[in-house]
């Protein structure tokens, strides 16, 4: 009979984390020499990185945390959640990433989990979820202050809530600031209780509630929002409510969605609403759910909303995946995105690299290339492809990145439009997981990714292609796809372009690139 699980002793806990030791650590390690660690997105230093936190810009200087584990024991990858902190003001020159937020008294013993940062009294201020287990195994969360200190630790402050609400699981995390009309609110990961397990396949729901802050201090419990998705997953994690002029857009994570054709094929998902949000009524009026990105790997993002500005940072990775994530064996695991801006086009949201990011460009080569059917490029170890396919004759065009024989293939099929990613010529890591459409939470372990895009007499991407981190962007940011690749062979890929007729042109600039400075 397995040995029941326990909540760990406090005190043991606290003798793992010493930060002088983890940020003497952490700068001994860059610059990074192992072969898989990235150039140009911000990494972990050693042990596993996951969900931005606390993004918010303080002066000229922006802010990044994220959940960290500082202390890997037995390759548990996943335990001792605590946040590391990284600060830039131009999003390449960045500080040493440091320990700053780590479990230490009752209330996050097991885990300083996710929450957002803000400016207060020009400081920088962190809400997060405190965890904690019991001697049965049994989770009590409370969300919680913090305030940032000068030597990069965060200062733990008074309890805002304590427990989960009536009718909601202990799964109660992520809070997220908005405002509206000067106050403030913060949205809430949650998992609700079904009221109708008759129509659901799994006994609870995810969801997003809002809370309101009052006037003489302390947080009124608003409800939950509606929106059309009452069965839509089993948890609903990292939720950020934005303002894009007269629209509002729900951000949310939903774990546990069923398979459907051409979408939703991931192992978790991260997408959002687009309408109007009333905070009287909790109603959102919106349409279809849209996937944020459409690669293997991408989830739990957060947004800095300023500057007239919406910049997304999201993580590399998927839940519970760590067996397909190659870099495990050299002790780090996952990777953030390069910062994107978020644009509202039509209805729909459209991402592009922050302009901050073409500071990295050295050295390129331009491509003008008419009536082909197959070019091919050498690119850097680092990487940024900006390149224009003008059809012609062609209905099937394949853009390859090559690694040796490994490679990834992405095609475009012109009478489907249908764009598909194929990584099942990769020899290591992961191909790409996706759950069974039939009730039960069985993954299958698939290699490509298939997606509606609309293409008619163009095709146009940036490919950002890093040691082990890719970024793909279509139609001018209508879609971004993000993934990671373990090439066997330890060099430089070649990007090549195929048709299966003529293609009329393919132009475009081909960029060297280089890395982020940490100081």
């Amino acid at each position: 009979m397995a040995a029941k699980k326990t909540g760990e002793n406090l005190e043991e806990i606290k003798k793992r984390f010493h930060k002088d030791e983890v940020d003497a650590k952490v700068r001994s390690l860059i610059p990074y020499t192992t072969r898989w660690h990235n150039i140009f997105h911000v990494d972990a230093p050693y042990s596993l990185i996951s969900d931005p936190n606390g993004l918010c810009k303080c002066g000229d200087t922006y802010h990044i945390f994220c959940q960290w584990n500082p202390v890997p024991i037995n390759q548990n990858w996943h335990k001792n959640k605590s946040w590391m902190h990284t600060t830039t003001k131009d999003f390449i020159n960045y500080s040493y990433p440091e320990l700053s937020l780590w479990p230490g008294d009752e209330y996050d013993k097991d885990g300083c989990h996710s929450g957002c940062g803000f400016i207060e009294d020009g400081k920088v201020r962190v809400f997060y979820t405190a965890n904690c287990r019991d001697e049965n195994y049994q989770r009590t969360v409370a969300q919680r202050f913090g305030t940032l200190q000068e030597d990069g630790s965060v200062i733990k402050e008074e309890i805002q809530l304590y427990g989960n609400p009536e009718g909601y699981t202990a799964h109660f995390r992520d809070p997220n600031f908005f405002y509206r009309n000067g106050v403030r609110y913060f949205a809430m990961a949650a998992q609700r209780m079904s009221d109708y397990p008759a129509k659901s396949s799994r006994p609870t729901n995810g969801c997003v509630l809002i809370y309101k802050e009052k006037s003489e201090g302390g947080w009124d419990f608003l409800g939950e929002v509606k929106t059309d998705y009452y069965d839509f997953g089993y948890m609903w994690e990292c939720p950020n409510l934005l303002q894009f002029s007269d629209m509002d857009v729900l951000i949310v994570c939903p774990q546990g969605v069923h398979h459907q054709e051409l979408k939703y094929e991931n192992h978790c998902l991260a997408g959002y609403f687009i309408g109007h949000f009333s905070v009287d009524s909790l109603d959102m009026i919106h349409g279809k759910f849209h996937e944020l990105d459409k690669g293997f790997d991408f989830y739990s993002p957060q947004v800095i909303a300023n500057d007239s500005r919406h910049i997304l940072v999201g993580w590399i990775g998927m839940p519970d995946l760590t067996d397909t994530v190659e870099s495990a064996q050299d002790g780090w695991l996952y990777t953030l995105t390069m910062p994107r801006e978020l644009i509202l086009h039509e209805g729909k949201l459209r991402y592009r690299p922050v302009e901050e990011m073409k500071a990295l460009r050295k050295a390129y080569q331009s491509i003008d290339i008419f009536n082909t059917t197959q070019t091919s490029a050498q690119l850097a170890k680092a990487s940024e492809s900006e390149i224009n396919i003008k059809f012609g004759a062609a209905r099937k065009v394949q853009i390859a990145v090559k690694w040796g024989e490994e490679k990834l293939l992405m095609e475009y099929d012109r009478d489907n439009q249908i764009f598909t990613l194929d990584r099942n010529s990769m020899k290591l890591g992961g191909k790409g997981i996706r759950p069974f459409n039939d009730g039960k939470n069985t993954d299958v372990n698939i290699g490509f990714r298939k997606f509606k895009l609309f293409a008619n007499l163009d095709l146009q991407f940036r490919l950002f292609v890093d040691r082990s981190a890719i970024e793909l962007f279509l139609q001018n940011g209508e879609e971004a796809c993000s993934m990671l690749i373990y090439p066997e062979s330890d060099i430089a890929p070649v990007l090549e372009i195929t048709g299966d007729k003529n293609i009329e042109n393919i132009s475009g600039k081909i960029y060297e690139l280089g890395g982020l400075n940490y100081k």
